[in-house]
């Protein structure tokens, strides 16, 4: 099977509709008819859908709000439910009918699409095929395996569906077991927040909930493509368009999601013409990576007409009293944003000197203003400084810590920031060491342990021995694709617990298991007693998710069972923690979440059925500094490259941008069709510049290689993409994530954070011979 084409003749035209909208509606119905769901039973299933009484989405992490819509959903939130309680079943039968080594050539969606796995299995490598073994057998198996490697040679990573609690009874598992190798989501998207907003402001998530969106008159957006990674969002951007509040916007390609939208919640709307809601009031295409510049540039613009102010004896528009209250660093950072050429603010930033004036008169008018940004800032070499730079033009003004501003990073997956909130993390600086200790009598680690980017490294070099997956598809959402398929094949185990086949579960090492279990929307019991869990979202609220769907084999447990069973099975007699008492009542597990950490989760069992759920302790909310000087720090960048170590200068290289097309969340592709671009039936397409075409001899739909520009010794090659004219800075292109991994170097990644970064590649584009 192709793995990236559904059609012999893919389509790529024209798509000028709003986000939502029909296209939207008729979008889930064809989803719906393809997985085999009636349409009652979706509709009654998304009735419960980010609802206080419901199941929380098992798609991104935006707030879920108190007083929730009828469709309190997106269409991306609406695929993964329905991917999930699908009625296809990948069970023993199907493994029995295809070798490990055919299914290989599938692609990721069709490996997905075969459904839920019902059984566990265990690799045969004399048949080359997966056969079923009993939970117990499994257990006793994996944990002899275990026990025979040494701990800090194997890796224990979590993906961003898990909940809070089974996500804190891993990363208790990992550490008895004697590893802090603990990667998750996150070091793959937002590490450059968790770094550079607690050396900003002392947290590290962002400081503003839904109620500050309600009352924001400004907001900005850097690098987000919010009408496919967190749409749900659009119904607040929509509202403050609505009553006047400037949407100001920096991504180098045109997302329709914050340029036109027509909400499905509004029948008027809906059935109105015309094409919805101008969502940004102004929409800047600025190079990829030049959003240091651009913040500087508005920042410079800012002081120009503050000293004008000052001349006249007017209102200052600095917040000089914030800043002498709160503020650190900030004659640094006024000297840096002063001394800026404005001809080097537009070459690096692509935008020219009076839009950024522009941008710096809108934003001085405003009172409470909200930063709004995803990976476009965050998956750069220097992307601890791109979130550096946000905070310092937020702080210039006071935007923080106070109603309607702040500082908002829109994570992706549904509980990736709740995971770090509950103890993962590869650093035991970050977590409660001492009461760990005290509560369960075992010795925590000391030594850090490995990320997303090291544990790879690991394994390139021999010295990861042991995988164990808590969900996830963790070889295909890292860089160096081929490379690190290669290497996990020579390991001794790998164990993927999982609700769907993929790629992951056919790179088989010596040992290799699969463990299914029950989805977040599956009823959870447990001794007959139904359970809840939890999820924290992108406003830093705790939920309550219940589920609601009966299981999809009788033979799956849940995860919370499974982290229990491999425990008991693996470590037995090191600790005190009381598996069986946890797993047979969930909110046992809160109490521990809850006394290891009771500044976050005061009164936890109380409090998590609390309609938009319950605010962790954020201090820089409160202005409430949590940093090594006790205030808001302005940290001054190097300077304005944040890739300073690629080289883009010769004539044919291009800077890639890898994207998600709006038929899939991370590595789960619904689809071949990315409607919002217009682009159907294939992801095998490079998005380029129609001048950057003509420069390199390229024709619309020409058939072209490419090739990353490196000089490590190392091949980085895809083959045969279709190049398409789109409106991208020159220099800059754009395709798919996750197939166009493969041409990201795997030290290509932000310096402090590990991040990779994926938001700047270098690449060549090399145009194939014509078919004889």
């Amino acid at each position: 099977m192709d793995r990236s084409e559904n059609t012999d003749r893919p389509k790529i035209e024209p798509y000028d509709e709003p986000t939502g909208g029909w296209g939207s509606v008729k979008s889930l119905v064809e989803k719906s008819a393809q997985e085999g769901l009636l349409a009652s039973t979706v509709w009654a299933t998304m009735q419960h859908q980010n609802k206080p009484d419901g199941y929380q989405c098992v798609s991104c992490s935006w707030a879920k709000p108190a007083d929730p819509k009828p469709f309190e959903y997106c269409e991306n939130g609406a695929k993964a439910t329905m991917w999930e309680i699908t009625p296809k079943r990948c069970d023993r039968d199907f493994f029995a009918k295809h070798r490990v080594s055919e299914l290989l050539e599938w692609s990721d969606h069709d490996l997905e699409k075969q459904g839920r796995l019902t059984t566990p299995m265990k690799y045969d490598g004399t048949l080359d095929q997966y056969v079923p073994i009993k939970w117990s057998d499994a257990f006793a198996e994996i944990a002899e395996e275990l026990n025979g490697l040494d701990p800090r040679s194997v890796v224990f990573y979590v993906s961003g569906r898990a909940s809070l609690e089974a996500s804190h009874m891993w990363q208790l598992f990992t550490r008895i077991y004697g590893s802090n190798n603990l990667p998750d989501s996150s070091n793959m998207c937002h590490e450059s927040t968790s770094v550079g907003l607690p050396e900003s402001i002392g947290s590290p998530v962002g400081t503003v909930t839904l109620a500050d969106f309600d009352t924001c008159d400004m907001m900005f957006f850097f690098g987000h493509n919010t009408g496919t990674n967190a749409p749900r969002l659009l119904h607040w951007v929509q509202k403050a368009r609505q009553r006047g509040a400037p949407v100001i916007t920096f991504n180098p390609l045109q997302e329709r999601g914050l340029m036109r939208f027509k909400s499905p919640q509004s029948p008027v709307e809906m059935l109105s013409p015309g094409e919805g809601t101008k969502m940004s009031s102004d929409y800047y295409q600025l190079k990829g990576g030049g959003d240091i510049a651009a913040m500087t540039g508005i920042a410079k613009a800012v002081f120009a007409l503050d000293d004008e102010a000052k001349a006249k004896g007017g209102k200052r528009v600095l917040d000089v009293e914030f800043i002498e209250q709160h503020g650190h660093g900030f004659e640094a950072f006024e000297r840096f944003v002063r001394d800026a050429d404005w001809g080097e603010i537009e070459r690096c930033s692509g935008l020219a000197r009076t839009d950024l004036e522009h941008v710096g008169r809108v934003y001085s008018q405003a009172s409470r203003v909200i930063g709004n940004y995803g990976m476009g800032l965050t998956q750069h070499r220097h992307g601890i400084e791109n979130v550096h730079m946000l905070c310092n033009l937020l702080l210039m003004r006071g935007m923080m810590g106070k109603e309607g501003a702040g500082i908002s990073p829109i994570r992706g997956h549904s509980n990736v920031q709740g995971q770090r909130t509950v103890g993962i993390t590869e650093k035991p600086e970050l977590i409660p060491v001492e009461k760990f200790e005290e509560f369960y009598g075992f010795t925590v680690p000391k030594e850090k342990g490995l990320d997303t980017v090291e544990a790879c490294e690991g394994l390139l070099k021999g010295e990861v021995k042991g995988f164990v997956c808590l969900g996830g598809n963790f070889s295909r959402a890292v860089p160096d694709t081929r490379r690190v398929e290669e290497a996990w094949r020579k390991m001794r185990l790998n164990v993927q617990i999982s609700t769907k086949l993929n790629r992951n579960h056919l790179l088989t090492a010596e040992k290799t298991y699969i463990l299914p279990c029950l989805g977040r929307l599956e009823r959870h019991l447990e001794n007959g007693v139904e359970q809840t869990v939890s999820v924290e979202d992108s406003t830093a609220c705790i939920h309550a998710s219940f589920g609601t769907t009966e299981p999809a084999s009788k033979e799956l447990l849940s995860e919370p069972r499974i982290v229990a069973e491999l425990a008991k099975a693996t470590v037995p007699g090191k600790s005190t923690v009381p598996w069986d008492e946890w797993v047979g009542d969930y909110s046992k597990v809160r109490d521990a979440i809850e006394r290891a950490y009771p500044a976050d989760f005061k009164d936890y069992n109380q409090r998590m059925g609390t309609p938009g759920g319950f605010h962790r302790d954020i201090g820089a909310s409160k202005r409430e500094w949590r940093t090594e000087t006790g205030k808001a720090n302005f940290l001054v960048p190097e300077g304005f490259d944040v890739d300073p170590d690629i080289d883009t200068r010769p004539s044919d290289v291009l800077k890639l941008l890898t994207v998600r097309s709006n038929d899939q969340f991370n590595t789960t592709i619904y689809g071949y069709d990315d409607r919002l671009r217009g682009v159907k039936g294939t992801r095998m397409v490079i998005l380029m510049n129609e001048e950057d075409m003509k420069r390199l001899g390229l024709s619309d739909q020409d058939r072209v290689d490419l090739e990353t520009y490196a000089d490590d010794g190392v091949t980085r090659r895809v083959e045969d993409y279709r190049v398409h004219a789109w409106s991208v800075p020159k220099g800059d292109c754009a395709g798919y994530y996750p197939e166009l991994n493969e041409l990201i170097p795997l030290w290509h990644h932000s310096r402090r954070a590990h991040v990779p970064a994926a938001k700047s590649v270098p690449i060549k584009v090399i145009k194939r011979a014509a078919a004889s």
